[in-house]
């Protein structure tokens, strides 16, 4: 077994397990989850659950897996105010442009594509298959889900949630908030918080924190 500190993932949910999948390929070797409601010797994959998270900076570091932004950014403060290290988990096939950066505890996973030049803040999700591309910025704590697309030069705001396949057109502004529904496709810029669906999308429902 190496060095290299394990990886423990804040949640217990289906994005913790898909990024458990893309850490065990990434080559993580000891993977711990930490989930309050843990029941007495749960475990995935042979991994343990754990209710606390292991205050041990020099064997572990550390991952906001919740697929919920608001509470991945709880987590991701929580992180940071205790000063543990983050972890941003990549994977192997995924595809990151030149001059691209990512801050602190990131995922990104399988077939996803970071273009040249885009900018992604802290604890964001690039789930399977969805593409940034190039020129976007994304505040922290956002999530593109699977097989989402932000087309070049687009820019979310923190906490901005694109479900499933949903699309934003070229060199649109969203603000912070803001929820895309699966298969939604965005036409024009949106400044106001809420829930958008549709194909153009149109405000559905208040953003509910």
């Amino acid at each position: 077994m190496s060095n290299r500190p394990g990886l423990a993932l804040l949640g217990f949910g289906g994005h913790a397990r898909s990024v458990a999948d893309v850490a065990l390929a990434a080559g993580y070797e000891r993977l711990t989850f930490v989930e309050e409601t843990a029941r007495e010797g749960e475990s995935f994959l042979g991994f343990p659950v754990q209710r606390e998270i292991p205050f041990e900076a020099s064997k572990w570091v550390y991952l906001p897996c919740a697929g919920d932004n608001l509470r991945r950014q709880a987590q991701f403060h929580r992180l940071m105010v205790a000063a543990l290290p983050l972890a941003t988990v990549i994977s192997s096939v995924a595809t990151i442009g030149h001059g691209a950066t990512l801050g602190p505890g990131c995922f990104v996973g399988h077939h996803a594509h970071v273009g040249p030049m885009a900018s992604i803040g802290a604890a964001c999700i690039i789930n399977t298959g969805a593409i940034i591309e190039h020129d976007c910025v994304a505040g922290d704590c956002c999530h593109v889900s699977i097989g989402a697309r932000l087309a070049g030069k687009s820019r979310l705001g923190n906490c901005v949630f694109l479900g499933a396949g949903a699309v934003v057109v070229d060199g649109m502004q969203l603000a912070s908030n803001i929820i895309i529904g699966a298969g939604g496709v965005v036409v024009k810029s949106l400044d106001v918080s809420g829930v958008y669906a549709g194909v153009p999308v149109r405000r559905i429902a208040d953003f509910r924190s």
